[in-house]
């Protein structure tokens, strides 16, 4: 299997945590666990203040961030912590006490800070960006402390960027003792519906739903042209239903979808391409997508329910356009479907484990009627432990419990860190008001030309993706980008579902498409060869976005059944149009004038309206019938795939 490491920034599900062993494995264990309690009790019958509960959660994040990632790869050992380790995670868990303690003191002196104040902002501050170097990378924390230097020294910059420049207690001020910094509303959104979901993936996990996931998946796909490849998509598309992470998909589904389609035919970089595109899809599946979903609903103050209504048809959008290029490909390469002799029995497979459909079911209802996420999400954890008791193959026993609240509590803190760390870039855009600069130029630099300001959003959020989590690469940009589209008339949602997609997009994007590399490893081939493959898969679903900023309906706003009907039917043979064009293949391979017209039929088909739907399905035909017509003519040949 190809060894390689990736030199590349690591991102909150890629960090290589410590494999602890002995006492302080235990010791760990008790601390998530705990963690794990604390976060229902503080969701469910506590009336903490938002600060005070953010700040705990801050600071238990911090505690097993330090005992959980060394401070180098180099670092040993390796299974056991240091001293400085304990030191720190102490240190991290007092400056989340301080705010718990001595809050309510500091309103009482009209928010002002003495030198003890001043000394626990630096000192959260400090803690914050070192364990964000340790468990997401440098970046994040480089970009952090560059915002800071700009809140400080705003007059040396130039131009529309200057500005009068803030004195440092008036900065550390802001970004611990309000909401307006560190704890503000990314790690709100972490402390609650983000933490409470991670949590119910992790409770799913325990009963073995990803078992039955794939088994669903293959009796109903397996047997299709490429079929394993097909089932890839499926099962990680349900996964996606309930972790909202790509590299958990990954490693969930990947480790049986990926051989079975090298079984049937597929080379491993391509069956790792695959699997990587097709699990990055679940932080855009609802119901649980990935953290920016909460962090979108509290942007835009809407509820989190019209955030998950909006994702449904971009999300089916997005695995259509996977599923034509991999049809497209078995069809190009002459693979066929597993015999249904080797397929489970779809019957056998919904009697054993149909009982799993229910906490998401349960957690659908209570979203549907109006419930918060956070009271949905509890419903689910109870919903998981009871259905599971149905059957005794995956009924939790007391040590799937303690497992599922410990690994609940691990898997939380790169995402809470992220958003800890992302904090200060938002809370210097608010106070220096950048995000409107940056909105100007835009507009400026494209002219008022929407589709070039589109263009210049989404390159932004793949670069500023490269090294940062989806999240965090969502909340920079909604925060900087996001506005300008706004401005130049775009609806809310859709500009910020637009920052959001292309985040996403940058787990399957060179150089950086930390997902492929995941795969690759499972996969047993070279990383890159992975990335550019899945970069060519993912190519059909990158039309999607601009498809709901020219015609909101896919994202149900203003929506009526036959202007929803007439979008999607577009939206689709749009989709289908650029998977033919990026393949080059329908009937037989296509000639460069083909591509063209199935491009210029995909380009046509995403602006809404009678002439440009007219115009694009007119050269959808003019494309088909001379396929169909060289396709008698030529003879068929499989590339070597």
């Amino acid at each position: 299997m190809f060894k390689k490491k990736d030199k590349t920034l690591r991102t909150d599900e890629t960090a290589e945590a410590r494999q602890l062993v002995g006492k302080i494995a235990l010791i760990v264990t008790v601390l998530a666990v705990f963690t794990s309690l604390f976060h229902i009790w503080m969701n469910s019958l506590s009336l903490m203040e938002g600060i005070k509960r953010n700040a705990l959660h801050l600071g238990l994040m911090l505690a097993l961030t330090f005992l959980m990632y060394p401070a180098s790869k180099k670092s040993s050992p390796k299974d056991c912590t240091t001293v400085l380790d304990w030191v720190l995670a102490v240190l991290g868990l007092s400056v989340g006490l301080y705010i718990y303690f001595f809050y309510d003191a500091l309103i009482d002196r009209s928010m002002v800070v003495n030198n003890i104040d001043l000394m626990f902002a630096v000192l959260a501050i400090v803690l914050t960006l070192e364990a964000g170097r340790r468990a997401i990378g440098l970046l994040l924390p480089l970009l952090s402390i560059a915002f800071i230097i700009y809140a400080k020294y705003g007059y040396l910059f130039p131009g529309l960027f200057e500005h009068q420049g803030f004195e440092w207690g008036r900065i550390l001020q802001r970004m611990y003792f309000t909401s307006e910094g560190l704890f503000g509303v990314t790690l709100q959104v972490s402390s609650s519906y983000v933490f409470m979901f991670i949590l119910f993936g992790s409770f799913l996990n325990k009963t073995g739903t990803a078992k039955f996931f794939n088994n669903f998946a293959l009796a109903l796909a397996g047997w299709v042209r490429g079929g394993p490849a097909q089932v890839a998509i499926l099962a990680s598309g349900m996964m996606g239903t309930i972790s909202g992470s790509s590299q958990a998909n990954v490693a969930t589904t990947g480790s049986f979808t990926i051989p079975l389609m090298k079984q049937v035919g597929y080379k491993p970089y391509f069956a790792g391409s695959v699997e990587a595109v097709a699990s990055t899809g679940g932080i855009l599946m609802p119901p649980i997508m990935g953290a920016a979903s909460f962090i979108m609903a509290s942007f835009l103050g809407i509820p989190y329910v019209k955030v998950m209504y909006a994702g449904i048809l971009p999300a089916l959008f997005y695995y259509f356009a996977i599923s034509v290029m991999v049809d497209l490909r078995a069809k190009r390469i002459g693979l066929k479907g597993l015999p249904k002799k080797e397929l489970p029995s779809l019957k056998e497979t919904l009697l054993n484990g149909g009982h799993l459909f229910i906490p998401i079911v349960v957690i659908l209802v209570f979203l549907l009627e109006g419930k918060t996420p956070l009271f949905s999400a509890l419903m689910g954890l109870g919903a998981v432990i009871l259905a599971s008791a149905i059957r005794s193959t995956t009924r939790m026993s007391w040590k799937d419990l303690i497992d599922a609240l410990a690994e609940g509590a691990k898997t939380a803190v790169g995402v809470a860190i992220a958003c800890a760390v992302v904090g200060f870039i938002v809370g210097v855009v608010t106070m220096t008001g950048l995000g409107q600069i940056v909105a100007l130029n835009i507009i400026s630099l494209s002219m008022g030309k929407l589709w070039l300001a589109l263009v210049m959003v989404m390159l932004s959020a793949i670069v500023l993706g490269m090294g940062l989590p989806a999240a965090a690469c969502y909340i920079i940009t909604a925060s900087i980008a996001a506005p300008a589209l706004i401005k130049m008339g775009v609806d809310p949602l859709a500009a910020h579902f637009f920052a959001f997609y292309f985040g996403t997009m940058s787990a399957v994007i060179p150089p950086v498409a930390l997902t492929s590399y995941t795969a690759a490893g499972i996969a047993g081939a070279r990383p890159t060869d992975v990335a550019f493959s899945g970069l060519k898969l993912a190519s059909a679903g990158l039309i999607i976005p601009y498809m709901y900023v020219y015609n909101p309906i896919l994202l149900m706003q203003g929506v009526t059944p036959g202007k929803l009907i007439i979008a999607a039917v577009s939206g689709l043979l749009g989709i289908y149009c650029l998977g033919v064009a990026n393949e080059g293949y329908l009937f037989s391979t296509l000639q460069k004038w083909q591509r063209l017209i199935f491009l210029g039929a995909a380009i046509t088909l995403i602006k809404p309206g009678i002439t440009t739907d007219a115009a694009g399905i007119s050269l959808l035909i003019v494309g088909i019938v001379s396929q169909w017509y060289n396709s008698r003519k030529q003879t068929p040949y499989a590339e070597n795939i």
